[in-house]
């Protein structure tokens, strides 16, 4: 079956303002189905996890389901998906945790490539332990990680990298890179905020010993993931409330978990796998689906591309033309990145200006605090989105 952006557009509300988003980096628009989904367990009779009520059993319901939702869309074990707030909020929770067992000559690396969220906690949590920290760099050139096996050595506990810069789009090797760690005898911290909305993620293939993700970036609602092996999970201990369940994965879920934005990463994850419409597993019908976003995307990417290619003035970073994510991050010749968004904005193409939270990796592109103009292609992203953001920055008035 083939990709079809239109039935698939029919289902986002948020696209009737007659907006074209290239925001979906930031946020994803989310479809009727998520929605309907969140309002649905908000209205419901529902209470604590439990057995003897309904609403007890419905909540449990909810948490279960979402579980297995989310292992079917990222290969995981169902037992050790961790829900929280945020990316930002788990990572800074297991990195606390994880540098309890740290001290002074342990070592820790991150690179310049990554979001902030998956560099500044264990940057913090190193400093706390007395831990040094050593940084990995990419060529500014490429957006290219360098090799980080010249930073490994005993010593090192933990290595955390991105799966796909959010501000690049570059995909580094992680199941090359966690061959390195693991030799090494470390643990690897994968983001893959950027990269799950995009391909088809298999956390065991990828050699993640935790995989990081966000459901709003894939049309869900407001949330955190983080998945993990139960057994490793097992050997980690949170500060945590007396009362509260000391099981895996309860015990790295701090208070009563928002049932309704389970319930809408479950329809997220459900409506992902009918992308491209077919039978069987919900984990066979997401691995066709995510083959077919991918194609819709990579086409629009090349569009998007040449495109900027042909424009006078415009600067692309990063490698275009290797394996990334659909993420084109550019600038205008005399004229200010914020002032070419807000140019699109006026011309209702919601392409947004800044480093992202990914400041390390934009002050190392010489582009400091401020960035750049990033265009992130979604699924329900289609040609004539891509044509009026190209006439919108070529009609920017120059001085």
């Amino acid at each position: 079956m083939t990709y079809d952006v239109q039935t698939i557009r029919a289902h986002f509300p948020a696209l009737d303002g007659g907006a074209a988003h290239f925001d979906g980096p930031g946020g994803s628009q989310v479809p009727d189905v998520v929605g309907e989904a969140v309002a649905s367990t908000l209205c419901a009779a529902i209470a604590n996890r439990g057995v003897v009520t309904a609403a007890e059993r419905r909540a449990s319901a909810v948490v279960a389901e979402a579980r297995q939702a989310v292992a079917d869309l990222l290969a995981a074990d169902p037992a050790g998906v961790v829900f929280g707030r945020s990316m930002t909020q788990l990572t800074y929770d297991f990195s606390r945790t994880l540098a309890q067992k740290w001290g002074p000559g342990d070592e820790v690396v991150v690179t310049r490539l990554d979001h902030d969220a998956n560099i500044r906690p264990w940057v913090q949590a190193a400093a706390a332990a007395g831990a040094a920290v050593r940084w990995a760099d990419f060529d500014p050139a490429t957006g290219e990680l360098a090799p980080i096996g010249g930073l490994l050595s005993e010593r090192t506990r933990l290595v955390a990298v991105t799966a796909a810069s959010n501000l690049l789009g570059t995909r580094p090797d992680i199941p090359a890179i966690a061959a390195e760690v693991h030799e090494a005898g470390a643990l690897l911290y994968v983001d893959g905020v950027h990269l799950t909305p995009h391909a088809a993620v298999d956390v065991t293939a990828l050699g993640a010993d935790f995989y990081a993700c966000s459901p709003y970036k894939f049309l869900g609602p407001h949330l955190g993931v983080v998945a993990a092996a139960p057994a490793l999970l097992e050997t980690l201990h949170p500060d945590k409330l007396l009362p509260s369940a000391n099981v895996v994965p309860e015990r790295f879920e701090l208070g009563t978990l928002p049932y309704e934005l389970l319930a809408g990463t479950t329809a997220a994850i459900d409506f992902l796998a009918g992308l491209v419409p077919g039978t069987g597993s919900r984990r066979s019908r997401l691995l066709a689906s995510m083959a077919g976003l991918e194609g819709h995307e990579n086409a629009l990417l090349a569009r998007l591309g040449a495109g900027l290619a042909s424009l006078p003035g415009v600067t692309r970073y990063g490698a275009p033309e290797r394996h990334r994510t659909p993420t084109e991050l550019f600038s205008v010749a005399g004229v200010s990145s914020q002032a070419v968004y807000e140019h699109l904005g006026a011309q209702g193409v919601n392409a947004p200006a800044g480093s992202f939270y990914a400041i390390e990796c934009s002050r190392h592109l010489g582009l400091g605090d401020t960035g750049a103009v990033r265009a992130g292609i979604a699924p329900y992203t289609t040609e004539d989105d891509v044509d009026r953001l190209l006439a919108g920055i070529e009609s920017l008035p120059r001085g």
